[in-house]
């Protein structure tokens, strides 16, 4: 029997890529086959009907999670973006763009409830990129040695764990500093495990590029997610993963494309300036580069969702989002967020969320 790859197939039958694998793992190719992490298809293979009444998924779909706690994730602003983003979702939008992807519980919310023809991913932090694509790419491997350092790390005394956490730390950040391609898995393991593992499940790095963090007090962490991982691996299974510059998805985006913007929040003053995800800053230059940016996509026709902080909340007089975005629709949601150290300064505080539409 001849085979064809699920991008030919994609290409004879003028569906997406992404949309003739999900056509495989449900069974409705005969004889389709997974070959490493491609499918291959009978060369005489005819197009399954789509019984879709609209490209917005209508059967259960499987809770997608992130796979790494991620300081300043979405979590709490999800149902508000998701208001956003299901109005902006029409027969127009066909992709969808996230250039700062972080842990990703947007992307991992929309693409469980919409099935686009393509979709971008990326972030700056090729650490972070790298446990994407392995993910992605390799997760069957990713779960077995994330389950060996489970039942490994699991049974030890605190004292014990501390010299295996610390250990791991090391690998880490000697692979980041001096590794190479071939370290790139065992680099996605240790990351998660740290990042399952350290205190508050923070990603910080010093001026060197060295992560930093120290080990958490948890009990009974959850280091290998099984199902989680293999969930988000099919869902990654198509997506461009990029490490760059937000600037370098312009080319991806066009008037077909929804795009959601969380890049690292302008600081509410100095104790929350927290910023090093990477060892580069997003200072308030870089604010105005990327307003500067979705001006571009506006004008291509894209649809955009940004957020960011409200710096409203320490001082009203600071308009510095409202005439940067002044063209576009601006919104205060409340969050709740530790503005400051001061346990009577956590609570709730408003973010920001612009649209353009």
């Amino acid at each position: 029997m001849d085979y064809i790859s699920a991008r030919e197939a994609a290409q004879q039958w003028k569906i997406s890529q992404r949309r003739v694998s999900v056509l495989c793992s449900e069974g409705r190719i005969k004889d389709a086959v997974m070959v490493g992490n491609m499918w291959i298809i009978p060369s005489d293979a005819k197009k399954p009907e789509d019984a879709r009444s609209t490209r917005k998924k209508s059967e259960p779909q499987s809770t997608l999670r992130p796979f790494l706690k991620w300081a300043g994730g979405k979590g709490q602003l999800l149902s508000e973006i998701r208001k956003r983003y299901m109005s902006a979702l029409d027969s127009s939008i066909t992709k969808y763009a996230e250039p700062f992807v972080g842990g990703g519980a947007v992307l991992f919310d929309i693409i469980g409830k919409h099935d686009f023809k393509e979709i971008y991913i990326s972030d700056i932090n090729s650490e972070l990129i790298n446990a994407y694509k392995v993910i992605r790419d390799n997760v069957e491997q990713l779960i077995a040695e994330l389950s060996v350092m489970q039942e490994s790390f699991l049974p030890l005394e605190s004292e014990e764990r501390k010299v295996f956490y610390y250990k791991a730390r090391d690998e880490y950040n000697a692979i980041k500093i001096n590794g190479n391609a071939s370290e790139n898995q065992r680099k996605a393991v240790l990351m998660i495990f740290l990042n399952r593992t350290c205190f508050n499940g923070l990603y910080r790095v010093n001026s060197k590029g060295l992560y930093n963090v120290p080990m958490g007090d948890y009990k009974k962490p959850l280091i290998c997610d099984k199902e989680n991982l293999l969930a988000v691996s099919s869902a990654l299974k198509n997506v461009e993963i990029v490490c760059g510059q937000f600037t370098d998805s312009e080319s991806f985006i066009d008037e077909h494309t929804l795009v959601y913007f969380d890049p690292p929040y302008r600081p509410l003053n100095v104790t929350s300036n927290f910023t090093s995800y990477t060892e580069t800053a997003f200072d308030d230059e870089q604010q105005k580069r990327l307003a500067t940016y979705i001006d571009r996509l506006a004008s291509k026709g894209a649809k955009i969702i940004a957020s960011n902080s409200d710096p409203k909340n320490v001082d009203p007089n600071d308009d510095f989002f409202d005439r940067l975005y002044s063209k576009y629709k601006i919104e205060r949601v409340e969050a709740s967020r530790m503005i400051n150290s001061k346990a009577e300064s956590r609570g709730k505080i408003s973010e920001i969320l612009v649209t353009n539409f």
